[in-house]
């Protein structure tokens, strides 16, 4: 028997897209530091009729490296390597907002109570039945996916970068 088959029914291909990982792709693109570059990076990104959903840009005097989450990840990236853009993916968790008065407190203490370490955050342009959402990236993202979770926080996955139903 043919492998992808079972009986006569097909076996879809397990992929990260689609699935409901509480995980989000994050691209960094790197790019010489001069006038325009940042602007030919998102002309090109929102020419391919991709949805920016966060965008975060670290600078030094002679490259930067543009942090971006867009709403479909497969076609960024064979966007990215069609334009010949230097770019690296990793995980980055997404984490909605509590409602709760103190809503980054919340997140941030339950990794610093777990000894996780937080590299950087930053917003995500999410938002769903009055929630923000902020991604965090971290040094274990399974350890801190599950502390998360276990303290009743939402995790974002790509499925509901798909669905936002505020920014559309």
């Amino acid at each position: 028997m043919p492998s992808g088959f079972e009986g006569d029914i097909p076996i879809e291909p397990i992929t990260l897209h689609g699935r409901d990982w509480p995980c989000l792709r994050q691209f960094c693109v790197f790019m010489e530091n001069h006038v325009g570059s940042l602007h030919q990076l998102l002309k090109q990104i929102e020419q391919h009729d991709l949805r920016i959903v966060a965008l975060s840009v670290v600078d030094t005097v002679d490259f930067a490296v543009a942090r971006i989450m867009v709403d479909e990840t497969d076609r960024a990236r064979a966007s990215f390597e069609l334009s010949g853009w230097n770019f690296i993916e990793n995980d980055i968790l997404g984490v909605e907002l509590p409602d709760d008065q103190r809503p980054f407190v919340s997140i941030f203490l339950a990794l610093v109570s777990a000894e996780i370490n937080i590299s950087y955050t930053y917003p995500l342009l999410y938002r769903r039945n009055g929630r923000g959402a902020i991604a965090v990236y971290v040094d274990d993202i399974d350890q801190a996916g599950s502390i998360l979770k276990d303290q009743g926080h939402r995790l974002l996955s790509e499925k509901d970068l798909l669905a936002d139903d505020e920014f559309f």
